[in-house]
């Protein structure tokens, strides 16, 4: 797409002329127009003196920006597929920073970009870059004998506290997307019924996240006896394991290995290509179907009081075939399976909404409102 003229942007709703300060008063972007072939051309602004780039969260290279004439205005055009949130960041140097045109944002150095046929996200409010995000008052110190380590638990009663809901990666989900906020707003909607939010940061991602026993030892023995014991209304016997990307495996190998403790998990875009060898790989995603816990499914383990929500990013196409054989091989193990896909790369800004719908989902059989 070609820009020319006094008034380039105004195709995508941006009268004026570029660098102006009328101009950057009404600039808002992103910005989308059809691109003719069923996707979005996207407009990103940038008013600055120094050259930069657009950094995408997993979904694309970095885009970088072309100044206008001798302006500070820099922009970039950016084909985007249909149906697609991201998250993304300016790259100037070696900083990083949120789009200052976007009042929708994660984090102090992240915005979120959405095309036009994006489904909507209505629990999750805009965030701005200097917005500080509200934090749950109930603040656990667990020292880990068997992890080694010192974390902050946070833990948030929703709707007045009710089945927990263990949060993997937490801290993504208390800095960058308010997941409190979120599920208060759901809750309140008749979405999901109440529950208790505890959000379990990761130390060592890696480490923990894999396919073995440790953290849900530690789980078991450490962590739900201090909510426990801290007094916040809680039903731990009906406990919900939520996680994403390393996360997704983790929760998914706790339900199959550790089925007294979870029989409940939503999962966004598990990382199931992974066995122990993936990590050391030039390609992790190039090994075998489904990784080290198809091959754990294949042996049939009883399943049947599993009830697991999958959700992976529709642009996701390498992840897609690992995912699902996983689904397909977790559903013949007996447990009962909901598939969906949605409108992201591998990213967290397109998760946000299924970890709401999903989490209703698998607390819906015990006669409690869900989606």
């Amino acid at each position: 797409m070609e820009l020319a003229g006094e008034e380039p942007f105004t195709g995508f709703g941006l009268p004026g002329t570029p660098g102006t300060d009328a101009f950057w008063a009404t600039a808002r972007t992103p910005a989308s127009v059809p691109d003719g072939a069923g996707g979005w051309t996207t407009l990103f602004l940038r008013r600055g003196s120094e050259a930069a780039t657009v950094g995408f969260e997993s979904w694309s290279e970095p885009v970088p920006l072309r100044r206008w004439g001798v302006t500070d205005c820099w922009y970039a055009l950016v084909r985007m597929p249909a149906r697609l949130r991201v998250t993304y960041r300016f790259l100037v140097g070696d900083a990083a920073y949120a789009d200052p045109c976007n009042p929708a944002g994660a984090g102090g150095e992240r915005s979120v970009a959405a095309t036009p046929d994006a489904p909507p996200q209505p629990h999750w409010p805009a965030v701005g870059a200097d917005d500080v995000l509200p934090l749950p008052r109930t603040r656990l110190r667990w020292t880990s004998e068997r992890l080694g380590g010192r974390r902050t638990v946070r833990v948030h009663p929703a709707g007045g506290g009710g089945p927990l809901v263990l949060l993997l990666d937490g801290d993504d989900w208390l800095y960058l997307h308010p997941a409190a906020t979120a599920f208060d707003s759901a809750v309140e909607s008749g979405e999901m019924p109440p529950v208790t939010l505890v959000f379990l940061p990761a130390r060592d991602r890696a480490a923990e996240f894999g396919c073995r026993p440790g953290l849900w030892e530690a789980v078991r023995d450490e962590l739900l006896p201090l909510v426990a014991e801290s007094g916040v209304p809680a039903d731990a016997d009906r406990l919900v394991v939520a996680g994403q990307s390393l996360g997704g495996l983790s929760a998914l190998y706790a339900a199959v290995e550790f089925p007294g403790l979870v029989s409940r998990v939503a999962c966004q875009s598990p990382s199931v290509w992974w066995t122990p060898e993936a990590v050391d790989r030039a390609d992790p995603l190039g090994g075998p179907l489904g990784g080290t816990l198809a091959a754990r499914l294949r042996g049939r383990p009883d399943l049947s009081g599993l009830r697991v929500a999958f959700d992976v990013g529709e642009h996701e196409r390498r992840m897609l075939p690992h995912c699902c054989l996983v689904e397909d091989l977790t559903e013949r193990a007996g447990a009962t399976v909901r598939v969906s896909r949605s409108a992201s790369g591998h990213d967290r800004a397109g998760w946000r909404q299924a970890l709401l719908r999903d989490v209703a989902w698998v607390l819906a059989r015990d006669g409690v409102a869900g989606t």
